[in-house]
Formats: structure tokens, C-alpha cells, sequence
């Protein structure tokens, strides 16, 4: 019995996978990371019927540059499914890319992260898509747990700690003890409304029109959490349409400016740590004076936001070693690591 059951192990590898609202990262057992794509697939409609021509970094490319005939989605919104087919495409097309064209004599086990605040709903979305996608069992793992396993944050203990996790579509603040969350709360405020608020500055200020991506490179290569001590910063000259003229335009705005812009979205991230630590028991409380509060997520690289809480809450704030890919490897690590095994959900 044990040769068939090495045998139908053979060429199979579970999966974790950070099903993110910007980018999907899939950790393969024994291997880590192998892919870290844009959530975001390009559907080209011929004769009526809709298929898919892109996924991921080829998708990300046509985003606000495409044709009528082509429309390039984000299936995923505030950290939850918003369009279950063109997410279950997207998740096929991974579990293809990683796995090769071999066809398996059975697909892996796949764990998948899910914000804390998901409804059951949206979590049978998420492991319907999964299961169609070819998975022989699916577990979900509650993402601020998979974050913090990732930070190496001592969730096993009896000791109190705090992670902010900031993705692309919400801000994950949990108090973590004992395999378990003592506190969590979902923001529903990240990396995309960062965009939207630098994107409603801009044609607010200066009467331009710019997109999406445009916004994005700006938080991500300019973005800071306050203003510079100068008030004024770098200056950056962006391009978009001016709404006046309606012609296109360039125009140069520097860091304090963006600051301003950011002002609200990460004013509201402040607020949920706040609130999670008024709600915290003070046991653990005590703990997090210690230990402090450690920040993951591709928001945590915003310019100073460490400093910015630091000075908020009177905490030690620190920033995760790697913090794009926290999540998945503690959602690869949660799958592999027998310690973890009772972090993992099956319903």
C-alpha cells in the first residue's frame, strides 16, 4: 500500500498561495516562492464569447491601454473575490505555470490565505474557485496568522504580539497568542486606496487626470507617510490629461504634496491599530510594549510609516524583513510545518 501511496505522491506538490488584491504570490513545498504575478487577467471578447488572453504580468501591462474588444480585470477586490470565474481562471493559470504542462495523476493540496474580516460566503468563493481549479483539498489560513508566521513572530508561545499586515485591498491588524488571534480587526484601506487618493490630489489640485498605474509608481517610488522636514521633498514630474484643455499635459509635484494626498488613507490605518490596541487584553498589552509591533505587506514601504506609528502609539515599530512575501511564505510554512498545523481551517 505504501508504493501506490509514494506513487500518487510522486509529482505532486502542495501549494500556499497569497491570493492578494495587487499581486499573487504561490509558495510550493520544499521549493518557496516560484511565482509573484499581478492579480490581473485580460479577457478579449471575440463573437461575443470571452476568453482569456493574458494573465498576470502580461495583463498588468494592457491595464488602461486596451481596446474595446479587451478589458483587463482585478478579480479580486478589498482582499476578497469580486469575480469568481475570471479568479478561477486566474488561480488555474498559476497552478498551470507553477506545475508545468505534466498532468498530474492528482492535483495538490492547496492552502490560501483569506482576510480576517472575509465573510463565509466570500471564503466559499475563494475555495470554490480552488477546488475547481483542480485542488484535492483546500485550507484557508486566516492572513494576519500568515503574516506573522512569515515575520517569524513567536505565534506559538503565550506571549503577545501585534502585526499590521497593509496589502493592496485591506490593512490585516490582529493581536496574535498561542496559535490563535486574541484580537483582529480588517481595515478595509490599503495599497489601492493609496492610488485612488493621490489619483483625486492630483485632478483635485492640478486638474489632471493621470491612471491608475501612474498613481501607483508615484506612492511606490515617492510615497511617504508625512511630509519631509523641508515641507517640500523630491519633485516629480508626472503625465496624464489635462481636464481643462483636454489635451495631454505634464506637470510637477513633489513629496509633500503626496504626503497631503496620503494623509487620509493612512490616517485611517492609524486609526485601526489604535483601535485594535484599546481592545487588546492588557496581559497582552504588556507583551506588546516588548515586543512592539511589526509591519508586513507591500505598504509597510511607504517612506516613514514606521516612524509615522512609532510616534502615534508610543510603541516600538518595526518593519518584517521581507514584507511582500510575509504572507505567503508563512502560508507555505503553515502547510509544511507540523507546529502550524492548527492554524489551517478546512471550513
Amino acid at each position: 500500500m505504501g508504493f501506490w501511496n509514494n506513487l500518487f505522491k510522486f509529482g505532486v506538490q502542495n501549494m500556499a498561495i497569497d491570493l492578494g488584491t495587487a499581486n499573487t504570490l504561490v509558495y510550493v513545498q520544499d521549493q518557496g516562492i516560484v511565482l509573484n504575478e499581478p492579480s490581473v487577467v485580460a479577457l478579449e471578447t471575440i463573437n461575443g464569447m470571452k476568453r482569456v488572453k493574458a494573465v498576470g504580468d502580461d495583463a498588468k501591462m494592457m491595464m488602461g491601454k486596451t481596446p474595446d474588444s479587451i478589458e483587463a480585470i482585478r478579480p479580486l477586490r478589498d482582499g476578497v473575490i469580486a469575480d469568481l470565474d475570471v479568479a478561477e481562471e486566474m488561480i488555474k493559470h498559476f497552478i498551470r505555470k507553477v506545475n508545468g504542462r505534466k498532468s498530474l495523476m492528482r492535483y495538490p493540496e492547496i492552502t490560501i490565505c483569506v482576510p480576517s474580516g472575509s465573510t463565509s460566503v466570500e471564503r466559499r468563493a475563494i475555495r470554490d474557485a480552488a477546488s475547481n481549479a483542480g485542488a484535492s483539498q483546500v485550507y484557508l489560513i486566516l492572513e494576519p496568522m500568515a503574516a506573522a508566521i512569515g515575520a517569524d513572530m513567536p505565534v506559538t508561545e503565550p506571549v503577545g504580539s501585534m502585526v499590521v499586515d497593509i496589502g493592496g485591498g485591506t490593512t490585516e491588524v490582529a493581536v496574535l497568542s498561542l496559535r490563535g488571534l486574541a484580537y483582529t480587526t480588517s481595515v478595509r484601506t490599503g495599497g489601492d486606496k493609496m492610488d485612488e487618493a493621490i489619483v483625486s490630489y492630483v485632478r483635485r489640485h492640478h486638474n489632471l487626470l493621470i491612471g491608475e498605474s501612474t498613481a501607483e509608481r508615484i506612492k511606490k517610488d515617492f510615497g511617504v507617510a508625512r511630509p519631509p522636514e523641508d515641507g517640500v521633498g523630491e519633485s516629480i514630474t508626472i503625465k496624464g490629461r489635462d481636464l481643462v484643455n483636454g489635451v495631454p499635459k505634464e506637470i510637477t509635484i513633489n513629496q509633500g504634496h503626496i504626503a497631503e494626498a496620503l494623509s487620509e488613507p493612512i490616517g485611517a490605518i492609524v486609526e485601526g491599530v489604535r483601535i485594535a490596541l484599546e481592545n487588546t487584553a492588557p496581559e497582552l498589552a504588556a507583551d506588546i510594549v516588548d515586543q512592539g509591533i511589526v509591519l508586513t505587506g507591500g505598504g509597510a514601504l511607504i517612506g516613514g510609516l514606521d516612524e509615522y506609528l512609532r510616534e502615534e502609539t508610543g510603541l516600538p515599530v518595526t518593519i518584517a524583513e521581507d514584507p511582500l512575501s510575509c504572507v505567503a511564505l508563512g502560508t507555505g510554512r503553515a502547510m509544511e510545518d507540523p507546529i502550524y498545523r492548527g492554524v489551517l481551517m478546512t471550513a
